[in-house]
């Protein structure tokens, strides 16, 4: 194999890591977005829930 072969295979391979380390962090970080606004909106709703109620 001719060096120049085995540095392009090594950039592959290491792009390919850096891509999925990337992916992982940010579908955590979507995971984590989307459970935090789903909190907020569920306490919107109650507190909505409780105004009704005591009117």
């Amino acid at each position: 194999m001719k060096p120049v072969s085995r540095a392009v295979i090594a950039a592959a391979m290491l792009s390919f890591a850096l891509l999925t380390g990337g992916c992982s962090d940010t579908w955590q970080g979507v995971k984590k977005d989307t459970n935090e606004n789903l909190n907020k909106a569920g306490d919107i709703v109650v507190k909505a829930g409780e105004k009704l109620k005591s009117e």
